[in-house]
């Protein structure tokens, strides 16, 4: 399985306990099997690089759970988003991206302040990308670093004005939806 990671270092050995625990999946290391999506997904910081990882995931032997989206995906993230302990026995996750991770929902979807349906409705609008989120150390044991790519400032806003266009479609069918729901 080929897998992208964007960020401002060049990473060939991920630190799988590093980042938010109440992330989609818990903690691990957040990678995506869709090249575009990587970089995209990009954010330049002043003074710093802006770099895509390329790595190779041997899945033999490891327990891969995937999701679609679905009413497990959505107990699963909502779960991780209230600090639940995970009981999810699994080296590997594969799933779809929450959307309100992606775009700007002000924070009210996972936040309690909708009912559990109403979250699950929102989360399930908008384009739908991929994330692998490597949990184990027996998976990342089987991670492989490949090469990096440096983005540039053009590159970046290029990329930008691409998540721009859609984040405003993104926010149409949110209001949509969400008016609906009143």
């Amino acid at each position: 399985m080929l897998l992208y990671h964007a960020g401002f270092d060049v990473i060939k050995e991920p630190d799988i306990h590093y980042g938010r625990k109440n992330a989609d999946f818990g903690q691990g290391f957040y990678t995506t099997p869709d090249k575009e999506f990587a970089y995209r997904w990009a954010k330049e910081s002043v003074g710093k690089k802006t770099i895509v990882n390329y790595y190779e995931l041997d899945t033999d032997g490891l327990v891969v759970k995937y999701f679609s989206r679905s009413e497990e995906w959505f107990e699963y993230i909502y779960a991780n988003r209230h600090l639940k302990p995970d009981e999810l026995e699994a080296d590997v996750i594969v799933g779809p991206i929450a959307n309100e991770i992606i775009y700007d929902t002000l924070g009210i979807t996972t936040s309690g302040f909708l009912d559990k349906k109403e979250s699950m409705e929102l989360l399930m609008i908008g384009p739908e990308y991929m994330q692998v989120v490597i949990k184990s150390e027996r998976a990342k044991a089987q991670l492989k670093w490949l090469s990096s790519d440096e983005i540039t400032s053009q590159q970046l806003a290029e990329y930008q004005k691409l998540m721009a266009k859609e984040n405003e479609e993104f926010q149409r069918m949110f209001a949509k939806k969400f008016k609906e729901m009143e």
